[in-house]
C-alpha cells in the first residue's frame, strides 16, 4: 500500500507547526510513524505555495481594523482551490492507492483525485466556532467558508475517521453525513513510551500517599480550566490533605494575586528537546493525577501521555474526552458544573484508601496499552484502509 499523506504543515519538522494545532499536528507526525512501521509507503505531500496574498491580505486588514473580527486566509475558497490544485499536480507525479489527510478539511476541501480521500481528524472545525479562542471572534466570511469547504471535503472523502464519539456524531449531525462512511478510531499518546507493567508498578509503588501531586498540562490556561484546578488543590488542603499543584505550558495566569506556595508553574517545556522530554517524563512518573477540567477539548491527547506513565486522568465529561477518558478505569470525568469539593472528594477519598489509588493507576496504563497508544491506532488504520483498495 501506496499513500499520499496531505499536510498543510511540515510532518517531520515541529518548527513548522501552528501553535493553536500542536497536538494535531503531532498526531500527524505519529500517525505517519507508525504507518511507517508497519512498512507502508509514504509520499508526504505538504509544500504548499501561498499564492493570492494580495488579496488576502487586503481582507485580512479589512475585517482587522475595521469589522474588528478575525478573518483566516485558509478558509478561503480561492486558497482551497489552489492547494487541491497543487496537489493535483503533485499526485499526478506519484503512484498511490489513497490519499490520506490527518489534519482538518482544508487541504482536500476542493480535490479532485482518482484515489480515495481518506480524512483522519479530531473534530469538525464548526463544532469548536466560538468555542475555541482562535475561532471565537470570526468574521461572517470566514465562518461561511469554514461551513462550505467542509461539507465540500467531507463530501469527497471516501471516508472520515473521527477520534472520538463526539467528534463524529458532530460531523453527522452537522453536514448530515451518512454514518456508514464514519469510523471512530482514538488517537495515541504524542510522546514515546516503551515500559511495561512491570516499570509501571515501579513507578506507582515510588510514588508516597504524601504529598498528593497533581500536574495541570496545557498553554490556555482558562480553556483548560486552570482556575478550577487550582480551586480543587486549595480545597484539598484546606480538608487536610497536603497537595500540590504544577504547572506546565503556561505561564502564571495571575499576576497580580499571591500563589501559594503549594503551586509551581513552571511554563513552557520543549517535548522535542532530550532535555525537555526528560523533563516532562519525570513529572509525569511522579505525579498521582492529571487535572485538566476544560470547558472545551476535542480530544487530549496529555491524558493518553498520562495513563502511558500510570498516571489518571480527572477531566470534565465534555466532547471527546469520555472517549479517552473511562470513569475508575484510567481516571474520572464530572460534570462542566461540578463543584470543586467533588474532585476534592473523589482524590481524597483514592489517597485515603492508597491501595485503591494504585489499582486505578495500574489500569490506567492497562487503558493506554489497549486502545490508547499509536500502534492500535494504526493498525486499526491500516485494515479500514486495506478495505478501500
Amino acid at each position: 500500500m501506496k499513500i499520499a499523506y496531505v499536510t498543510t504543515y511540515d510532518v517531520l519538522n515541529s518548527s513548522t507547526w501552528p501553535k493553536h494545532l500542536v497536538g494535531l499536528c503531532g498526531a500527524g507526525y505519529y500517525i505517519s510513524k507508525t504507518l511507517q512501521n508497519q512498512n507502508i509507503s509514504l509520499e508526504y505531500i505538504n509544500y504548499f505555495k501561498k499564492n493570492y496574498a494580495l488579496i488576502t491580505r487586503a481582507k485580512w486588514s479589512f475585517y482587522r481594523y475595521l469589522i474588528k473580527k478575525d478573518y483566516y486566509r485558509w478558509a478561503e475558497p480561492l486558497v482551497c482551490k489552489d492547494y487541491a490544485y497543487q496537489i493535483s499536480q503533485k499526485l499526478s507525479n506519484l503512484n498511490t492507492d489513497i490519499v490520506l489527510c490527518p489534519e482538518n478539511a482544508v487541504p482536500i476541501s476542493e480535490l479532485e483525485c482518482k484515489q480515495p480521500i481518506v480524512l483522519w481528524t479530531d473534530s469538525t472545525m464548526a463544532a469548536l466556532i466560538d468555542l475555541y479562542p482562535y475561532l471565537s471572534n470570526l468574521c461572517s466570511e470566514t465562518k461561511k467558508n469554514i461551513y462550505t469547504l467542509e461539507k465540500s471535503a467531507f463530501d469527497r472523502c471516501k471516508l472520515l475517521i473521527l477520534s472520538s464519539e463526539w467528534a463524529a456524531q458532530t460531523a453527522i449531525d452537522i453536514y448530515g453525513i451518512n454514518p456508514n462512511k464514519v469510523k471512530v478510531v482514538p488517537w495515541g499518546a504524542n510522546i514515546e513510551c516503551d515500559r511495561t507493567i512491570d516499570d509501571i508498578q515501579n513507578i506507582v509503588e515510588s510514588r508516597p500517599s504524601n504529598p498528593c501531586k497533581l500536574l495541570f498540562f496545557g498553554a490556555e490556561w482558562q480553556r483548560k480550566g486552570g482556575d478550577i484546578a487550582l480551586a480543587v488543590v486549595e480545597e484539598l488542603n484546606s480538608i487536610g490533605l497536603p497537595t500540590e499543584l504544577t504547572v506546565i505550558g503556561c505561564e502564571k495566569p495571575i499576576h497580580n494575586e499571591i500563589i501559594p506556595k503549594f503551586v509551581k508553574f513552571l511554563g513552557f517545556i520543549d517535548k522535542s528537546t532530550k532535555e525537555g522530554i526528560e523533563k516532562i517524563n519525570k513529572l509525569l512518573a511522579e505525579s498521582h493525577f492529571l487535572i485538566l477540567p476544560s470547558r472545551a477539548e476535542t480530544y487530549g491527547h496529555v491524558f493518553c501521555e498520562a495513563n502511558s506513565f500510570g498516571v489518571p486522568g480527572l477531566a470534565t465529561n465534555i466532547a471527546g474526552i469520555p472517549t479517552v477518558i473511562k470513569d475508575n478505569l484510567n481516571g474520572k470525568t464530572f460534570s462542566l458544573n461540578a463543584n470543586v469539593s467533588e474532585y476534592a472528594t473523589y482524590i481524597a477519598s483514592l489517597m485515603a484508601e492508597y491501595s485503591e489509588y494504585k489499582r486505578l493507576a495500574l489500569s490506567s496504563f492497562n487503558e493506554y496499552q489497549l486502545r490508547l497508544n499509536w500502534s492500535v491506532a494504526g493498525k486499526t488504520l491500516q485494515q479500514i484502509l486495506t478495505q478501500l483498495i
